[in-house]
């Protein structure tokens, strides 16, 4: 669906409907139906009252009570029915609202860079959806009608309020406008930008307390408490000091629209006692009874209109949550889509930045030139945050160039269909991903059609069997029910297995061994050595022993290439690679001779 920035937001909204807006309209329509119906009891009720009050004292002789008795009771009835009857028709229209916006937003996830989902975590975009949707889907289904009920009601209050005595009317608008004054003044500005800043300071507060519990293991693990999250902790004391600042902010105009809202005895009955002494006639007293009767209803309209508005911009800004992720571009299609034939990779002075505004001075990735020939296995190597990652990322396009072109086998990777890039790269990440599914289903997923046979000698190739020995279920075990989890080396030969299975021609290794303990770091290396095998691999890792022996390694440093070679050639060159070889031998050898002394130490005890 394509967003116009120009259109009002509510048709905006009301278009994810589609065919089922007109039951919103309907539901609308009834609402206004049912809120006039809804104030016609008040005037038999006064009709009712009016009788008694001619015969009185004998109340006996007074005739039509029946009548306004039925009559009051009916159009309550009538006006209860025709509301739910509306409300049943917002709540299709809203259901079908919600299912829209997320299908669409999720269609259109689908065909976003797989960068954008570094920037945003799975948890993040879903909060993020279910949050948004979920509040539209309330506006449409209960605060819509509502705000047309809100609309008609006040018509129709003061043609009934103006009907009987204009000038009981105009002193009955005397705490109207009071509180409607108030009411503009605490649903507009400084009320706004603070239901903005609430909604950001909540959503912190949350992903801070899901980054918490993810901790916890590593929290009790070393003895912290709370405290030692600074940024949870922090983010609880911003939101409870800006609530309260905020609360007691409204305090004053808050106290003076509920008494204003509450306070038109205090203004119609002195002005009705003063007026009955001049104006003593019977007409007048009824009239006086039915303004006292009707003006409390004017507190809940008020009220009613006050939430709505609330209502209404807070499903304004989640429709803009829901408008941001749609304005993300997708990445282009080629027109005509090549092939590459052979899957050599190439870099052409290729710029990237992930801040794209102009003030940004410095790139990320600054003149990038490298040549990956096919079935050549290369490194790179570097300070962390120097770019290796990104250079990385754009070969399957996570992201695309600003400038430079990349290509695989001397076609441009933009002229390469999407579908077809992926299936020509495989990738293994330092942070590996499984779906709470079956071993199987999580492997099988790398190839279509897969056969079991197939899994398996993926899983064997990948050292996975230590893995399934110990599972009851074997293949078919479930990851994460009934207390099925697996190590951080675990994960990664599961991931690894799942690569072997793909059988892609060109191979992105993340720090695959950063998580492993020795014993499964060995064991991935096999895994590594089995998903190389003739392909054209691009290895990242900081534990340069896992390098040693590749064609050729590339030193990245702020976003540039400053050495590249063999790891015999650079160690002659006696540069920035030359000195990180010599640093990580000497932390090898500091492990060793402590592992030595504790040893040492045990042996003496």
């Amino acid at each position: 669906m394509e967003i116009n920035k120009n259109e009002n937001k509510f048709f905006t909204l009301l278009n994810f409907s589609g065919s089922y807006k007109i039951f919103t309209i309907i539901g609308c329509i009834l609402s206004a139906i049912s809120a006039i119906f809804l104030l016609i009891p008040f005037i038999y009720i006064w009709k009712f009252i009016e009788a008694l009050f001619i015969v009185f004292p004998n109340f006996s002789q007074a005739q039509n009570l029946e009548y306004y008795a039925f009559m009051a009771i009916l159009f309550a009835v009538l006006g209860i029915i025709i509301n739910f009857i509306g409300l049943m028709c917002t709540h299709v229209s809203a259901f079908r609202n919600e299912r829209n916006m997320k299908y669409k937003t999720m269609k259109h996830i689908l065909t976003l860079p797989l960068g954008y989902f570094q920037k945003n975590t799975s948890g993040s975009l879903r909060k993020r959806i279910d949050y948004s949707t979920s509040t539209t889907e309330g506006f449409l289904a209960h605060q819509l009608p509502d705000l047309t009920g809100a609309i008609v009601t006040p018509i129709a209050f003061f043609i009934i309020l103006f009907s009987f005595n204009w000038i009981l009317a105009l002193v009955s608008l005397i705490p109207i406008i009071i509180s409607f004054i108030l009411l503009m003044t605490m649903i507009s500005g400084e009320s706004q930008k603070f239901m903005v800043d609430y909604q950001k300071s909540l959503e912190k507060m949350n992903s801070e307390a899901v980054e918490y519990v993810r901790g916890i293991p590593v929290t009790k693990t070393f003895q912290q408490t709370i405290y030692s999250y600074k940024n949870f902790y922090k983010s609880i004391r911003d939101y409870r000091k800006f609530v309260s600042r905020y609360t007691f902010s409204w305090q004053l105009p808050m106290s003076s629209f509920t008494v204003s809202v509450n306070g038109f005895f205090a203004v119609l009955i002195p002005a009705g006692i003063l007026l009955i002494g001049s104006i003593a006639n019977t007409d007048f007293l009824l009239s006086f009874v039915f303004y006292v009767i009707l003006t409390p209803f004017c507190s809940v309209m008020l009220n009613k209109v006050m939430m709505v508005s609330q209502e209404w911009f807070m499903a304004r800004e989640a429709l803009k949550e829901i408008e941001n992720i749609l304005d993300e571009k997708p990445l282009s299609e080629p027109v005509n889509p090549q092939s590459p034939q052979e899957y050599s990779i190439e870099f052409e002075e290729v710029y990237f930045d992930y801040d794209k505004s102009e003030t940004n001075e410095k790139h990320t990735l600054n003149n990038i030139n490298l040549k990956i020939k096919e079935g050549e296995t290369v490194a790179l190597v570097g300070p962390s945050g120097g770019g290796k990652t990104t250079i990385a990322s754009l070969i399957p396009r996570f992201w695309d160039v600003d400038k430079g072109n990349i290509t695989i086998g001397n076609v441009n990777i933009k002229d390469i269909s999407q579908k077809e890039l992926m299936e020509k790269i495989s990738f293994v990440f330092q942070d590996t991903h499984l779906l709470k599914d079956s071993i199987y289903n999580n492997i099988a997923m790398s190839k279509e059609n897969a056969t079991r046979k197939e899994v398996l000698k993926a899983l064997k190739l990948a050292q996975c069997e230590d893995i399934l020995e110990r599972l009851p279920a074997g293949i078919n075990t479930i990851i994460g029910k009934e207390g099925t989890y697996f190590s951080g080396g675990e994960q990664q030969r599961i991931a690894l297995a799942r690569a072997i299975l793909k059988d892609a021609p060109i191979i992105i290794l993340d720090e695959a061994t950063a998580l492993a303990d020795p014993e499964n770091e060995l064991k991935i290396q096999k895994a590594i050595s089995e998903i190389t095998k003739n392909k054209t691999v691009l290895m990242i890792a900081h534990r340069l022993s896992t390098i040693k022996n590749v064609d050729k390694i590339f030193v990245v440093n702020e976003g540039e290439i400053i050495e590249e070679g063999s790891h015999s050639q650079l160690i002659e060159s006696n540069g920035v690679y030359a000195d990180m070889w010599k640093e990580f031998n000497e932390s090898v050898e500091w492990k060793v001779k402590n592992t030595s002394d504790e040893k040492n130490g045990d042996n003496n005890d």
